[in-house]
């Protein structure tokens, strides 16, 4: 019984891994044929990007103007 449940194992195993492997082996291929497709493409903006010369709020989170509104608080 020993014997039978260790080569139920070892093929479960090398199932595993051969499926494991093919799936790694895949990702790479495919990750790969993206990079060369996109060597000479120019890249893809974000939908929600502003577009040049928008003006845009941002938070200054300088040391300096934390500090400063520290002070402000205190």
């Amino acid at each position: 019984m020993n014997d039978l449940l260790a080569a139920v194992y070892l093929i479960f195993f090398a199932l595993i891994a051969g499926g494991a492997f093919a799936l790694m082996s895949q990702n790479l291929r495919g990750s790969a044929s993206l990079a060369s497709q996109r060597s000479g493409a120019k890249p893809r903006r974000h939908p929600e990007a502003p577009e040049p010369g928008d003006e845009v709020l941002y938070v200054d989170f300088s040391r300096e103007r934390l500090e400063e509104l520290y002070q402000q608080a205190s």
